[in-house]
Order: structure tokens, then C-alpha cells, then sequence
């Protein structure tokens, strides 16, 4: 039997360059090449430091993402990761994150992408979308990313990936594998099952970061400390966390809590806000700590920032006005018109809600947060705040980290909840035990009331 003769290989155009210029970014300066490729393609060659010399360059292929990269979205990690790695190669003092147009949603389009999401809606997995779709399940080819790396004199990467099939494709094509650097980010919620499916199915190395341990890691897997996250139609699922002393004390009698735990259970915390939609705290921890409330010690997206104060005392100096992430207040009809202005025109949210015996209504509160498509909710204090949590029921989960300390009198995390009996005290389930360097965190889940 004579086979047919195989067809020959076609070679990869040689990309052409159409400009060059330097741009500025909050991660650093970065030399900009941009490549036309052989199917008309346009790939940006982000470049930090000199590519000349000796040793294998750090080097990113990041597919395009406008859902993830430019508007924020939280159903993937595409923008968390083109951020971390441009920061690790501008760290790095040396290295390149191409940037590649035309590969939206692993290859199959924006428009198909959003198509499977709509497939994903429905209870398929990031691979089953696709297929059920007549679409690859990752359709990329990386020769024109080899023979970009290769017009702007890359021959051998460290490669920032999690994905071993960038690593075979740029290897099939020429480029050598020097290693692979694991560029894992913190999960959402949202994205944490699809995270789960890149591993399990397209064999993407620990996308999420290490389950948490001793010593902790970064980033970190905090699934075991979140909980199952199931929100109500009238409010968010609620996670409340705190840190407090060994003797049971979230800050001393003047008001210092900075800082009760240490910087691998901060981490932690950093970690359960990546997690969640929102963030919230009160005026008075506002006013007190003056917290930032963003994702800064792992890798991971901040979420919306929500602030209670019913009379808008809250300065707007605080840190939790930045821009680093979007920030809500809720308040009152009781709320000074003028401070009320002043916040809206720096770029801060303000929702009156019904007023309750200490402030802010919560139920009402929270049912706003439920109505703005808020589905998750880190309550990190104050006491205040705590104990009214408490008092109307609202808490899914808790996680109390602890930290060997003693401080005396001080600030208790809860207040009084007016109960007589130890049988009628708020019953926990579910317990989990972490340790993070010297800290023990302590999650339950939070039986519903009787």
C-alpha cells in the first residue's frame, strides 16, 4: 500500500513590525514593539531591561482578555495575571510580557467567548462550554509568539505560566524552555470552579496557589476557610472575620489593633477579600484604623469596598477613598447634603438605606448590596459592627484568627448580645483549624437561628 506523501510543513511568516514607542505604566516603564504576525494579528512585545546577554529571559504570553484584562471581570484570572507578571519582570529588572491579540477566550473570539459563558451559566465547565459550542476546547497556536520572541532576539525564556501547553508550543517552534514559573493568583469565588477545570482539565499547574498550610504561601487557597458560598435572594452570603489577642481582645482600650496579627494571617486576609465581592467595615473602624481594605499581599483582584456610616462622618482623606478600588457608602436620610456631595465628586458611592436603632439598618443594607449583584461579603468589624452581625442574624461563616498576645483590658470583638442562658448562645458547626506562623485562625459555619 502506498501512503500519500505528508504535506509539507508552511513556515511561519516572519512578523512584521510596524512601530516602536515607550510606555509608562504603573508597573514600570516598558519598551513597546508591535508586531504584525502572518494571519494579521497585531502582538505587543512589552519590554523591560536589555534582551541582550546571556541567560534565558522572563517572559509572559498573555492572550488577549478584554472581559478579564480591561474590564475587570472575575469570572477568569487573566487580568490579576497580565498585572503580576508585568510587575515580576519589571522586579525582575529584565524581561518581556507579549501581548497576544486574536486569542480571546483560549482562541474562539470575544463573541463566542461570551457565548460560552452564557453555556457556563447553564452548568457547563470552561471546557464543556466550548465543545457543546462545535468550539476547541483551547484552540492557540504559539508559532507566532515564537517568531515574535525570536525578531526581538529571544531564543530561551523562563516562561511565567501555568499552562504547559504555551511551554510545548513555543519548545515545537523553536524557542527553548529554560523552566516554567508558576504564576498562580489568588481565587474569587467566581472563578475559583474555573480555575479547579484549568488543572483538572487542561493541566494548568496549581492556578490557585498551594492549600493553605504551615508555613503559609503565596497566594493562597482559602476555600477551606471561606465555606460553601450560598447567597440568600435578600443578602449576600456573609463571612465575618476578625483578628483578636489570645485573651480575647480586637484592640487595646485606646483603639490600637495595628497590628494584632502577623503578616502570613494578614496574607490570609488579603486572600478571603480576593475571594469575595465586597468588603465591609464601619465608620468607626474607618476612623480608628484608617484601612485600605485592597488585596496587596497576594496576587488577586480587590472588591468593592462598602462603608456604614449614617452620618457621613467618615473623612474623605481616608485611605478607603482611594482609587485602588471602587467604594460604596451606605447611609442615612440623616446624612449632611454637603458631605454627601463632597464624596460623590471624588468618585465615591452613596446609598441611602433605612436607619436602624444603631445606624444603618443591616437587613436593609445588605439587601441593596444583594439587589447590586453583590453575592459574597467579608465583614472585617468593628466591634460595633460585630455584635449587631450577631444580634440580627446575618453572619454565614466565621473566621477568628488568634494571635499569641495578651493585652489585658481592652476592645472585645463582640458585645453584649442580651443573653441569659448559655443555651440560647449562637451555635457554630463545621470547625476548621489553620496555623499560619504564629497565628491559629479558626473558621465555623454560623447555625441559623432558632
Amino acid at each position: 500500500m502506498v501512503l500519500p506523501p505528508v504535506p509539507p510543513v508552511e513556515p511561519v511568516p516572519t512578523p512584521i513590525e510596524l512601530c516602536s514607542v515607550m510606555i509608562p505604566t504603573a508597573y514600570g516603564a516598558f519598551h513597546t514593539r508591535v508586531f504584525q504576525t502572518g494571519r494579521g494579528d497585531i502582538y505587543l512585545a512589552l519590554i523591560h531591561g536589555l534582551l541582550d546577554g546571556d541567560g534565558s529571559v522572563l517572559a509572559r504570553l498573555h492572550s488577549e482578555c478584554l472581559t478579564g484584562d480591561t474590564l475587570g471581570s472575575l469570572r477568569c484570572d487573566c487580568g490579576v495575571q497580565l498585572r503580576a507578571a508585568l510587575r515580576a519582570v519589571t522586579a525582575e529588572g529584565r524581561g518581556v510580557v507579549l501581548y497576544l491579540t486574536g486569542q480571546e477566550g483560549r482562541g474562539i473570539g470575544l463573541v463566542n467567548k461570551l457565548r460560552a459563558y452564557a453555556e457556563q451559566d447553564l452548568g457547563a465547565d470552561t471546557v464543556d462550554a466550548n465543545l457543546r459550542l462545535g468550539l476547541p476546547a483551547d484552540g492557540r497556536d504559539y508559532s507566532d509568539a515564537a517568531a515574535v520572541l525570536s525578531a526581538i532576539g529571544v531564543r530561551s525564556v523562563r516562561l511565567l505560566s501555568n499552562n504547559p501547553r504555551k511551554a510545548e508550543g513555543l519548545s515545537d517552534a523553536g524557542i527553548r524552555i529554560e523552566s516554567m514559573v508558576p504564576l498562580p493568583t489568588a481565587a474569587h469565588a467566581r472563578n475559583a470552579t474555573y480555575l479547579r477545570t484549568k488543572a483538572e482539565r487542561l493541566g494548568h499547574v496549581t492556578p490557585f496557589g498551594a492549600a493553605l498550610a504551615e508555613p503559609v504561601a503565596t497566594p493562597i487557597d482559602v476555600a477551606a476557610l471561606l465555606g460553601e458560598i450560598r447567597p440568600r435572594d435578600d443578602r449576600p452570603y456573609v463571612l465575618l472575620k476578625y483578628a483578636q489577642t489570645l485573651d480575647g481582645r480586637i484592640a487595646t482600650r485606646s483603639g490600637d489593633s495595628k497590628w494584632i496579627s502577623g503578616e502570613a494571617e494578614r496574607q490570609v486576609s488579603h486572600a478571603l477579600r480576593a475571594a469575595c465581592d465586597a468588603v465591609l467595615v464601619g465608620a468607626g473602624t474607618v476612623r480608628q484604623d484608617d484601612p485600605q481594605l485592597t488585596v496587596r499581599l497576594v496576587a488577586g483582584a480587590s472588591p468593592m469596598r462598602v462603608v456604614l456610616d449614617s452620618h457621613l462622618r467618615s473623612p474623605t482623606t481616608a485611605n478607603v477613598f482611594d482609587n485602588d478600588a471602587p467604594t460604596l457608602v451606605l447611609t442615612t436620610a440623616q446624612a449632611d447634603e454637603r458631605r454627601r456631595a463632597e464624596l460623590r465628586a471624588a468618585g465615591v458611592g452613596v446609598q441611602d438605606v433605612a436607619a436602624g436603632p444603631g445606624g444603618v439598618d443591616l437587613p436593609a443594607a445588605f439587601a441593596e448590596l444583594r439587589n447590586r449583584g453583590i453575592g459574597s461579603l467579608m465583614v472585617e468589624g468593628g466591634a460595633a459592627v460585630i455584635t449587631s452581625l450577631f444580634t440580627a442574624a446575618l453572619v454565614d461563616r466565621l473566621v477568628v484568627s488568634v494571635s499569641p498576645t495578651i493585652v489585658g483590658s481592652g476592645i472585645e470583638a463582640v458585645g453584649d448580645l442580651r443573653l441569659g442562658r448559655i443555651a440560647d448562645g449562637i451555635r457554630l458547626t463545621n470547625r476548621g483549624v489553620h496555623l499560619t506562623d504564629e497565628d491559629v485562625l479558626l473558621s465555623w459555619d454560623v447555625q441559623p437561628a432558632r
